[in-house]
């Protein structure tokens, strides 16, 4: 586990990522197997967060991972829906057919 020689240009993104640790002789499965998972998973996290495989990557990179995946963090849990979703919400019920009602 090194630091980085350099970081990209552009900041990281998968594929630097792969690069760096396959420049210090680490690939995606070995770490996994280091972290006792299942190789295979590993590659799950390019498309969408997971979290122990973001923490092993940076860790051996010793990078911190809102660095590695800046789209991902800082995480929230509040979302504010924009205000043209509200009429949704406010929409009134449809009344019963009058079928339903005759029925």
């Amino acid at each position: 586990m090194a630091q980085p020689k350099q970081v990209p240009k552009g900041g990281w993104d998968p594929f630097s990522i792969k690069a760096e640790l396959h420049r210090q002789h680490m690939t995606m499965a070995k770490l996994a197997e280091a972290n006792g998972k299942d190789p295979k998973s590993m590659s799950h996290v390019w498309k969408r967060p997971l979290a122990w495989a973001e923490e092993a990557i940076a860790d051996f990179l010793e990078t911190p991972k809102e660095k590695l995946f800046p789209g991902r963090y800082p995480k929230t849990t509040a979302r504010i829906l924009d205000s043209k979703y509200a009429t949704y919400a406010a929409r009134p019920k449809r009344p019963a057919s009058v079928d339903r009602e005759a029925a």
